[in-house]
C-alpha cells in the first residue's frame, strides 16, 4: 500500500525546536533544552520512548513501557513529541523508539538512508487510514449518502450554525494537514470545513450529535477506538493513486491512502539496545488491541498503565510472543 505523504499527516509537524511535554504518568521533559539522561546510556537498563498526542500511539507506548519495567527491568522515560521533532530526536540519540509513524518520506530519505542515525524497526501490526465518515444510523436511512457524488444532496441536513449555510465538515485541530479543504473544492461540494479544535473536542462534537441521532460529516481515522462507541460508515471518495497524491496539495482530488504503520529506532540503539531493543522489533499487534488499550486510556479515563496492565493480563498469548 502507498505510504501515506507528510502533508496528509495526521497531524501537522510544528516546528524543530517545538516545546516538548512528558506524556501521561512522567515528568516534563524538553528537548530543546537537553537530550534525555536516559538515551543510549551505553549498559544502562534503561528506554526512552517518544509518544505521540493521539491516544492510539499512548496506547501503543503503555503497553511497551509495562513490559519493558515489568517483564525486562527497564527504566522507561517517555516523552511527547510533536511529529518532525520527533525524528530529530530520533536521530540524534535523544530518544530511542518511535513506535507508530504515519509516513514521512522527507525524513525517511534523510534519516534512514542518507544519514543512518535511524533504522527501520518494522510494521507495528496496525494499518492506519484517514477518511470522512457519517454515522450508521444516518447511512442506513440514506444507503447513497456513501458515495462523495451525492454528498450534495445532503448539505441542507447536514448544515449548522457554524458551516455557514453548507453543509459541514467536521475537522479537528487547525494545525492538522489534511485535504480536507482542497477535496471540498476540487469535488465541487456545497460544505465547510469547521475546526473543532483538538481530538478532544472533536470526540465531544461526535458523541453529541450522536446522542441526539444527528447526522454529520467528519474527518476521521483508523484505527480509533471512537468506533466502538459511535459507529460510522466511510464516504467513498475518488480512488487514492499515488498520481494523485504527488499533486500539489491544493489540487488533490482523491481519497486518502491506507498506511501501514511503521516502528522507527534510533540506529544506536536498534544495534545497542539489548533485550529493549529485541523486544520493541517483535512489538506487533493489531487494531483491536489497540483500540482496546485507547478506549480504556480515553473513554474509561484509566491511566495509562493501569490500561495497559489490564490488557496485558487479558492477552498474555499476545505479548509473550514479544520477549526476547
Amino acid at each position: 500500500m502507498a505510504r501515506i505523504r507528510m502533508r496528509t499527516k495526521l497531524l501537522a509537524a510544528l516546528a524543530s525546536g517545538a516545546a516538548l511535554l512528558g506524556a501521561s504518568g512522567c515528568g516534563a521533559a524538553d528537548m530543546t533544552k537537553q537530550g534525555s539522561p536516559y538515551a543510549n546510556a551505553e549498559g544502562a537498563k534503561s528506554v526512552t520512548l517518544s509518544v505521540q498526542s493521539w491516544v492510539g500511539a499512548q496506547a501503543n507506548v503503555a503497553v511497551a513501557k509495562y513490559l519493558l519495567e515489568n517483564q525486562l527491568d527497564y527504566r522507561v522515560d517517555t516523552v511527547q513529541v510533536d511529529e518532525i521533532p520527533a525524528w530529530d530526536a530520533l536521530g540524534q540519540g535523544r530518544v530511542d523508539a518511535i513506535l507508530e509513524d504515519w509516513g514521512h518520506p522527507e525524513q525517511e530519505q534523510r534519516y534512514i538512508k542518507d544519514k543512518k542515525t535511524i533504522t527501520a524497526g518494522g510494521d507495528l501490526g496496525v494499518t492506519g487510514h484517514i477518511g470522512w465518515f457519517v454515522p450508521k444510523y444516518f447511512a442506513d436511512k440514506h444507503p447513497d449518502v456513501t458515495d462523495w457524488k451525492n454528498l450534495n444532496k445532503y448539505a441542507d441536513q447536514l448544515k449548522t450554525p457554524e458551516s455557514g449555510g453548507k453543509g459541514q465538515l467536521l475537522d479537528g485541530s487547525p494545525s492538522y494537514v489534511t485535504n480536507d479543504k482542497a477535496l471540498v473544492k476540487n469535488l465541487h461540494l456545497n460544505y465547510q470545513v469547521v475546526f473543532s479544535g483538538s481530538e478532544a473536542a472533536q470526540i465531544t462534537q461526535i458523541k453529541q450529535f450522536a446522542k441526539q441521532k444527528k447526522p454529520f460529516l467528519t474527518y476521521w481515522y483508523e484505527p480509533q477506538w471512537l468506533f466502538n462507541q459511535v459507529p460510522m460508515v466511510e464516504v467513498k471518495l475518488p480512488k487514492y493513486t499515488d498520481k494523485c497524491g504527488a499533486k500539489d496539495p491544493e489540487a488533490i482530488d482523491c481519497a486518502y491512502p491506507k498506511t501501514p504503520l511503521q516502528k522507527n529506532f534510533n540506529t544506536d540503539f536498534a544495534k545497542k539496545g539489548g533485550k529493549a531493543a529485541e523486544f520493541l522489533k517483535k512489538f506487533h499487534w493489531s487494531k483491536d488491541d489497540q483500540n482496546e488499550v485507547s478506549e480504556m486510556i480515553a473513554a474509561d479515563k484509566l491511566a495509562p498503565e493501569e490500561a495497559a496492565e489490564r490488557w496485558v493480563k487479558k492477552h498474555p498469548d499476545v505479548w509473550k510472543a514479544w520477549m526476547p
